[in-house]
């Protein structure tokens, strides 16, 4: 994950009683219906006539043709349009999470969390089997192995450890939507043709963030500042990668720190070097702490860019942030977006911008399910909490790419950034 919190956790990423819920049709989940009456009705007999029995002589009249019957009608079946699950029976889809982890059951949790609340407002058709596991690879394993035989989708697991192992063994054999990329030395290794990884990436961030500083500033000399931290590490050498693959050069910083604080050392060499090479632009590989020292270091006129690591949060305003470019998931940084508008804000007790973006993607989860059960084997674009997902799964590898929003930040608030990408 790219953020400060989950920096510990998804380095813990790499180290369910089972629950069926049922519901309501309906988005809007209003409880009872109501049905017109049925009407009853009753007739009261005719007067019952006296039957006269025909005289001797009468002539009998000339009988009547009556009509033939029409040709019987051919009919052909009809198919109902988008067979859907309920069709079947309702697709049942097993959430299997590490709850019972020390480490992860309190992002678990969060993610289940964001997970219920999309199905809650698109349940019909679907069940929802929660799988709970520890931290152990071949627990989720032997979880796996069992959950494929009570469910006809499975999301998860969440650990990289845990993806890293299903990804390297022969039992995915439905489809299965990870929850985090497997380990860098597994990265190489192809994935099973049903499963679909849909983490969120810190490196893609990065390398996102790359191809906006091209289009913004094509030709210039980029200035990486990274920490020393290992995520800080990974960012930086995405982008670097990017920029090089784009064609341009950059140089490299990295400043040491003690607590999460730059020493003045550190930003002094920061500030000479600046006035040396003259860069173009700053990317900064840091969380919103050090960015903002580093942008008091080298000056609000020098354009500064970062992943959502950078992002304080509204709630955290740091002045020397403003004009920071950034990215980050609709969730965060537009909470007018039509999807997020529809879902209720997470109240958890852990709450924070880390954990919020692990409910979202708990969203976005159920939503990139439902769509692999409605439409399988189609390829889909979603405009996600998450940003927008391209997917396609179920013919050939499986392919799934998230482009999140671009924004300056000010004051607490975003300015939106058209097709920064």
């Amino acid at each position: 994950m790219p953020i400060k919190c989950l920096k510990g956790l998804f380095a813990a990423l790499a180290g369910i009683t089972i629950l069926s819920l049922g519901g309501c049709s309906t988005p809007c989940e209003l409880p009872g219906r109501s049905c017109a009456p049925v009407e009853s009705y009753s007739a009261v007999p005719p007067p019952v006539r006296a039957v006269e029995r025909p005289r001797a002589d009468a002539v009998p009249p000339p009988p009547v043709a009556l009509p033939q019957p029409a040709a019987p009608m051919q009919t052909m079946p009809v198919e109902a349009p988008d067979a859907a699950p309920a069709a079947k029976g309702p697709v049942r889809i097993g959430l299997m999470l590490p709850l019972r982890s020390e480490a992860l059951g309190a992002p678990a949790d969060a993610l289940r969390a964001g997970f219920m609340a999309a199905w809650e407002r698109d349940r019909a058709g679907f069940t929802v089997n929660l799988i709970e596991t520890g931290d152990s690879p071949q627990e989720t394993l032997d979880a796996y192995a069992g959950a494929l035989r009570q469910n006809d989708i499975v999301v998860g697991p969440l650990a990289r450890s845990a993806v890293t192992a299903l990804a390297s063994s022969a039992l995915v054999t439905k489809p299965t939507i990870a929850l985090n990329h497997p380990e860098a030395a597994a990265r190489a290794v192809t994935l099973p043709p049903q499963m679909l990884v849909i983490g969120l990436s810190i490196e893609d961030e990065a390398r996102q963030v790359a191809k906006w500083a091209a289009s913004e500033h094509p030709g210039g000399a980029a200035l990486i500042v990274s920490g020393a931290s290992a995520w800080q590490r990974r960012i930086a050498s995405s982008f670097a990668a990017q920029w090089k693959q784009l064609g341009y050069k950059s140089q490299t910083i990295v400043l040491a720190d003690s607590n999460g604080y730059l020493s003045e050392a550190a930003l002094g060499q920061l500030s000479s070097q600046v006035a040396t090479a003259l860069p173009t632009f700053v990317f900064t590989a840091l969380d919103p702490s050090q960015a903002g020292q580093v942008r008091g270091a080298v000056g609000a006129d020098l354009p500064a860019y970062g992943t959502s690591s950078v992002n304080p949060g509204p709630e955290a305003s740091i002045a020397e942030l403003d004009g920071m470019r950034l990215l980050d998931m609709p969730w965060q940084v537009q909470p007018s977006h039509q999807a997020v508008m529809v879902y209720p804000r997470w109240l958890g007790t852990t709450r924070t911008l880390d954990m919020d973006r692990l409910y979202a993607l708990g969203i976005d989860a159920f939503r990139v399910a439902r769509e692999i059960a409605l439409r399988p084997g189609a390829d889909f674009a979603l405009d996600g909490v998450t940003g927008r997902l391209s997917v396609s799964f179920g013919r050939g590898a499986p392919r799934f790419e998230r482009v999140q929003p671009a924004a300056v930040y000010q004051g607490g608030g975003y300015t939106l950034v058209p097709d920064g990408r």
